[in-house]
């Protein structure tokens, strides 16, 4: 039992520890209660059916547009594959930014609810005119094959038409920049957070949330995609945009259930003001760890749910904008100026977005594997026995559903049956911290690139010495269950470890734009991916050698590339490890 907890060390601060230096640096008898910003009890499960029934129907609805977009370019659009493709990544690329806009507003000014709210009408606004587009014959061109469209007789699509499927994608764009980053932690704010019973709530939404999501996708990638491509565009289109409607009624038939969290204004300009005091402090001296009582400012709080928090060490630069010097206090305690006095709260805030940095920059390296596998494991099976039995034959594009079954089987599995048994042998709430189970997402990501190579290397010795003129290997399309099952895997426990993570070890006035990094993570990991592609296809092939990723896999080295992405994951995954051992998690006074 002692060796399978040293396993979990590299994140061995738990979450509710509170280091004996930040005991010296704190007098606790001097601190007043924190005021919860509530004045009921939180709701807890009890507002779940409606967040979560909200929040599971918008993303049927919204991936429900994206999820066979393209092909309806090329086909009612009459766009070559270039085009629709970047048209495709540039609204991807637009609605991984405005979460971090829609984030802004909803912790500063607008509040969660009024930001999702807002957000869901501009979303159907979007849906609508995206199913105008395919619905109404003159806001799309003329009907044409594909083949007239790779000889260029077809109409090309009008200026008016391609600006009411920019206004669609726009609306689009919005909502998900109001609903995307708000979502998760308008769920977290349900859940009274200073109780155990509230964390765990919290902890089994996380997997929940994942779950439905999953789900989403797995219906979206089979059903919508077959009506879309071979019932109606119009139909394919009108429903995502009934779903957003259910949605839109769920979210309000729980209003009267919902713990609401006001916002308390902008908090750059309280980050501002502790680098600005403590610049303009830098010459002063802290005190002795025993001479504290009094040194540092530290008034009531006026609005957190969660508690006040510790004065660390870390950072420690940055406790000299919380130092009280002369004449610096109104007669009745409080601060005469913010610009050169902070609090101790304002303090630790802006130490929780520094401490969450290193995290936020491993986190992206991992998501590589995931983008990786939905084009080249696509590869794969196109050279394989995709059969099953004498009359199914797996369409190539469906090995993902792979590693959706897995991930709703694995996530309830591991909810109910692992997490319990590990914090009987760990003592741990939850079994493992946030990042331990982020950790172990590393791990399975860099395995799943390794059995992603060996596998290609046995296809690919098959597919040569069968010698078959279409060069497909006489070897199961199943073959390529496992690494899509690691994949599964390190959604399981990466990707919800991330989610967890940012909303939990975030400050509370920035937990919307802390979610908002998870939207970065797959944007930077997309444009990385692209670039070790770029640099695989420059420095290969040379010499009359094909490269590594050759259109035909048979005649490239698929495997190097996934051997490739293997080692940046494993040395991704030591810099992690180096992040996590020196991690401490926010701490709170116990009243």
């Amino acid at each position: 039992m002692d060796r399978l907890r040293s396993l979990f060390s590299f994140s061995s601060q738990k979450r509710d520890s509170m280091p004996s230096l930040q005991h010296k640096l704190l007098d606790e008898e001097s601190i007043a209660p924190s005021e919860p910003n509530t004045h009921f009890r939180k709701p807890g499960w009890k507002a779940m059916p409606y967040v979560l029934g909200n929040d599971t129907i918008e993303r049927l609805a919204t991936s429900g547009m994206q999820a066979n977009f393209v092909v309806y370019l090329m086909k009612v659009y009459n766009m070559d594959q270039v085009l629709s493709a970047n048209i495709l990544n540039t609204w991807l690329a637009v609605s991984n930014i405005t979460p971090l806009i829609g984030a802004f507003f909803a912790d500063a000014y607008l509040g969660k609810f009024r930001t999702i709210a807002l957000a869901s009408f501009a979303s159907l606004g979007g849906m609508i005119t995206v199913m105008l587009t395919a619905w109404v014959p003159q806001f799309h061109p003329a009907p044409c094959s594909i083949e007239q469209v790779g000889t260029g007789v077809c109409s090309g699509i009008s200026n008016f038409q391609m600006g009411v499927l920019v206004f669609g994608l726009f609306w689009l764009s919005i909502g998900s920049g109001g609903i995307r980053p708000c979502s998760v932690p308008f769920a977290v704010e349900q859940f009274d957070l200073t109780t155990a019973e509230g964390r765990n709530g919290s902890n089994s939404f996380y997997s929940l949330y994942f779950t439905t999501q999953t789900l989403v996708m797995l219906i979206n990638q089979t059903l919508l995609v077959y009506i879309q491509d071979s019932v109606s565009w119009t139909l394919g289109f009108a429903l995502p945009t009934v779903y957003m409607i259910v949605s839109i009624c769920f979210f309000f038939a729980g209003s009267k259930v919902y713990a609401y969290v006001q916002p308390a204004g902008s908090n750059f300009s309280s980050i501002a003001q502790v680098i600005v005091a403590a610049q303009r402090k830098r010459h002063f001296h802290l005190p002795a760890a025993e001479d504290t009582q009094g040194a540092f400012y530290d008034p009531p709080l006026q609005h957190a749910s969660e508690g006040k928090m510790l004065l660390t060490k870390e950072f420690g630069h940055l406790n000299k904008a919380a130092l009280v010097v002369e004449n610096e206090l109104e007669d009745d305690g409080s601060n005469k100026n913010p610009w050169r006095l902070s609090s101790i709260q304002q303090v630790e805030e802006l130490k929780c977005l520094l401490k969450i940095m290193p995290i936020f920059a491993t986190s992206i390296i991992v998501n590589i594997p995931l983008g990786q596998q939905a084009i080249f494991g696509v590869s794969q099976a196109m050279k394989m026995d995709r059969h099953l039995g004498h009359n199914f034959e797996i369409h190539p594009g469906s090995v993902n559903v792979i590693m959706l079954v897995a991930i709703g089987i694995l996530l309830p599995f591991y909810d109910r049956i692992v997490v319990p048994a590990l914090e009987r042998v760990t003592k741990q709430e939850g079994g493992l911290t946030t990042l331990q189970r982020i950790g172990f997402g590393h791990a399975f990501g860099f395995l799943s690139m390794v059995v992603s190579g060996l596998v290609e290397i046995k296809r690919r010795e098959m597919a040569i010495s069968s010698g078959a003129s279409d060069g497909v290997a006489p070897i199961s399309v199943l073959w390529l269950a496992p690494q899509f099952i690691l994949l599964g895997c390190c959604h399981v426990f990466a990707t919800v470890g991330h989610i967890e993570f940012f909303n939990n070890e975030s400050p509370e006035g920035l937990r919307s734009i802390a979610n908002s990094l998870l939207c970065l993570n797959v944007s930077a990991a997309s444009n990385m991916s692209s670039f070790i592609v770029n640099i695989v296809h420059s420095f290969t092939g040379k010499q009359g050698q094909p490269d590594w990723l050759d259109g035909d896999i048979n005649k490239g080295r698929l495997e190097y590339f996934y051997f490739v992405i293997a080692a940046f994951g494993l040395l991704n995954m030591l810099c992690f490890i180096l992040s996590s051992r020196s991690y401490h998690y926010k701490a709170f006074v116990k009243n």
